[in-house]
């Protein structure tokens, strides 16, 4: 078994690997001043069970396009199986044809993953589920419930609070493994950016709660979330996002007035996503906490090299 990692997130490759107590493996990598792609195995990988560790976060398509090489290299190296492990799946949102004339890239994607050369593909917590169906290779979607509710139990939550209906699932599920109420918000998204709150289900009152999501980027959806249970009078609101695709110029400004007006306790994210808080721009990161989902990605990479079962591991 070999694990090399892409640019993304090198960090929890590293950490993957001191689970297993194995190196990383040894690739060069890199970008040609045309943004080309270029990457060599320095170790010999034949007959290997390779595993290419790449997140498909900002920058998404040089990621991606990294990943794609890599897969290619290790073929030609003939290196026995190939699995790709997307921590963070770029591109899930596009899931379907909701217009005229748009295309449905998440199936894009998982096309070229497929004719890449991967034999396998390895992802957490997908923002649509179905997308794991658009390919026939196998495919497994592990999630950040075992990592989260180890570091959640300590915190006395009382309720789980789903920000939208899209949500609810999510949310649900975390809140029968804990054996707490649920919540439910309706939103309506006005843009990109901005949402309003419609309909709230469910009683916060004096509560400690937890709002469950997959994925931010501008954190707007989630702040409108920990507002209205505000407005519903709860105890204190801490949020849980799988996936902090954080847009600095926007969700750092917004992250700090949420803390310093105590609209958010706390927010726990994973390291699916690696990213930089600058201090001039996140004065308050002490509120943030990461939740390491490297040991779910390192058992699930030895059983997959046992070729034993991946879903047994995460039942909570």
């Amino acid at each position: 078994m070999k694990i090399f990692s892409g640019n993304s997130n090198p960090e929890l490759v590293s950490k993957i690997c001191k689970y297993l107590g194995i190196p990383a493996g040894k690739i060069h990598l890199h970008q040609f001043p045309s943004g080309e792609q270029y990457c060599q195995f320095k170790e010999n990988i034949r007959g290997k069970d390779i595993y290419l560790v790449q997140s498909l976060s900002n920058p998404v398509n040089d990621n991606l396009m990294q990943l794609l090489i890599m897969a290619d290299a290790a073929r030609r190296a003939s290196a026995d199986r190939i699995t790709a492990v997307i921590p963070y799946f770029g591109y899930a949102r596009q899931d379907r044809k909701d217009k005229s004339r748009v295309p449905i890239s998440a199936k894009l994607i998982m096309n070229i993953l497929e004719s890449s050369g991967f034999d396998r593909i390895v992802t957490m917590d997908l923002h649509s589920p179905q997308v794991g169906g658009f390919t026939d290779l196998p495919f497994d979607h592990l999630t950040i419930k075992p990592a989260l509710i180890e570091v959640i139990k300590p915190e006395h939550i009382d309720v789980i609070v789903a920000p939208d209906i899209g949500a609810v699932k999510r949310a649900e599920e975390i809140a029968t493994l804990l054996k707490k109420d649920l919540a439910i918000i309706s939103k309506k998204r006005n843009n990109e950016r901005d949402v309003e709150v419609k309909h709230f289900i469910g009683d916060v009152k004096n509560k400690r709660v937890l709002i469950i999501d997959d994925l931010t980027e501008s954190v707007g959806t989630l702040i409108e979330a920990a507002q209205t249970c505000v407005e519903h009078d709860a105890g204190v609101v801490d949020v849980a996002v799988t996936h902090g695709c954080f847009n600095a110029s926007i969700a750092y400004p917004r992250l700090n007035k949420a803390f310093m007006d105590n609209v958010i306790n706390k927010f726990f994210v994973s390291n699916t996503v690696n990213f930089t808080f600058v201090s001039d721009r996140l004065e308050t990161s002490n509120r943030l906490e990461i939740v390491d989902v490297s040991s779910v990605f390192a058992k699930a990479i030895l059983n997959i090299n046992k070729n034993e079962s991946v879903s047994e591991l995460f039942s909570v």
